[in-house]
This record gives C-alpha cells, structure tokens and sequence, in this order.
C-alpha cells in the first residue's frame, strides 16, 4: 500500500511536459483574455483556454468534467457569447466608457483575493498527502457514479440553491428587458396600407454590387454607379460601418469592358483577314 501510494504521488515525465506545455497555453490565453483590445479576440482566447482546462480533466481522470466543459462551457456558453458580441459589434470604444465607479480597484482586489486562496490551496494540497481521482471513481464505480453520489447526497441543498439562483437570474433578466408596448400592435392590412402610401413599394434590393460581393455592409449599385442607401441596414450606416467599394467596381467595369473591346476588335481583324 505504501508502494502504491509513492507511485501515485510521483509524477511521470509525460504528465510534467503536459502539464507544462497546456499550462503555458492556458495562461497565455487567460491573459489574452484580459488584455486583448478586441472583444472577439478574448473571447476566442478564453475560449481556448476552456478547452485546455477540459484537456487537463481528462488526463486527470475527471472524464464527466472534462466532458461537461467541452460541451457546457466552451461549446454552448462561450459561442453563444462570441456570436452575440459578433452580431453586436461591440467596438473598442465601448469599452473606455466606465459605467460603474471604482470597478478597476474593485476587480483588482477580487483578482488579489483570489490569488491568495488559489495559492492556500495549492499548498495546503502540496503539503498534506492526497488520495487522487482514482481511489474517489473506485469507490462508488466511476466518476460520473461519484459525482453524482456526492451532488444528490452531500451537496444537494447547494446544487437545488445554485439552480435557483440561475433560474432566478434568467427571469429577472427577461424581466429587466423586456418592453412594455405603448401602442396597439399593428394588423397585416394596416402595415400593407403604409407601405402603398409610402414611397418604397416594392421589397427592398439586397445588399452587394453585381454579385460580386454578399456583404450587408457594402450597399448595391444603381445604374450610374452611385451606391443605394436602401440595400443597407439604418443600424450600419449610424454607426458608419458601410465599405463603399463602387469606385473599385466600376474600375473593374472599366477594365472589363475595355477588355471586351480590344477581343472584338481582335476578332473583327481576324474576320477582315479571313475576307
């Protein structure tokens, strides 16, 4: 048992260069995070550094974690926040603006905080001698069978509390965005009469200038080359976020049809040599 006990506190040279090499990685991407000026940026590099955290669950023999932070964390919660930010377009001038006063020191004494308690408890756990995962799986047959045993046993009031708590902030945050209507909404045959009184009757043209181009943010050419402020949304063009590429398109009409002649005019030579 003693034997047993050594080898399970040693650790291999595979371990210490993984755990090093994916623990370089997830610090870079941790301060990535924080750092970067972007905020698809670090949400990609927080991201990554959830799927290190999942690589370092599984080596360790947490396979339902390593899983639940795959799928839960990075797949679900982290995209769907990388899509939101993408769709928002937040900029980095949103972030200069401090709504809350005090927040930097506030932050940095959580980050303090918790460094102290990470640091405690890496050596409370370097110092007093551990069991490891697979003493906990194998008493209760696997580590699913253990988390679960441990969740609806021991920490079921805590894991009933958390649920509420989140279920609690999902209502309160459809309730805080959620807008009254002050007016009666509006019938199909009301909405159809204002579009005959107004001055666009037919659909709105898609963005693009002669398909060669599907953006929403680069607007359709009339027939003289003026860009079309209906093919764009209202939202874009307040924000000054229109890529107006009619110059460079009729430049390349240009060049098009001058290639067009010099081919016609190559092939009416070729039919006066041919007479």
């Amino acid at each position: 048992m003693t034997g047993l006990a050594a080898a399970a506190s040693q650790t291999s040279t595979g371990e210490a260069f993984q755990f090093w090499v994916l623990g370089t990685v997830a610090v870079i991407g941790a301060l990535s995070t924080v750092l970067m000026k972007k905020a698809v940026h670090s949400a990609l590099s927080l991201a990554g550094t959830m799927i290190v955290l999942a690589v370092f669950y599984l080596a360790n023999g947490a396979y339902f974690l390593g899983v639940v932070q795959i799928v839960v964390y990075t797949g679900a919660i982290m995209m769907l926040f990388l899509f939101v930010v993408m769709l928002v377009g937040v900029t980095a001038a949103d972030s200069l603006k401090e709504t809350l006063k005090g927040q930097r020191w506030l932050a940095a004494g959580c980050g303090i905080g918790f460094g102290i308690l990470l640091i405690a408890g890496i050596g409370n756990a370097s110092l007093n001698s551990f069991n490891g995962l697979g003493t906990a799986n194998a008493e209760h047959g696997g580590n699913v069978e253990g988390l679960a045993s441990l969740i609806f046993t021991k920490y079921v009031f805590a894991f009933e509390i958390t649920g509420a708590l989140l279920i609690t902030a999902t209502v309160g945050a459809m309730v805080l965005t959620h807008r009254e209507r002050t007016e009666r909404a509006k019938t199909q045959r009301e909405m159809s009469e204002e579009r005959v009184r107004g001055k666009q009757l037919p659909p709105l043209p898609a963005p693009g200038v002669y398909a060669r181009h599907n953006a929403v943010d680069i607007p359709g050419l009339l027939p003289d080359g003026t860009p079309s402020e209906l093919t764009v949304m209202q939202t874009l063009r307040n924000r000054g976020q229109i890529r107006d590429v009619s110059n460079e398109s009729l430049d390349q009409l240009k060049a098009l049809e001058q290639r067009s002649e010099e081919r016609l005019g190559r092939d009416n030579e070729d039919e006066e040599v041919a007479k």
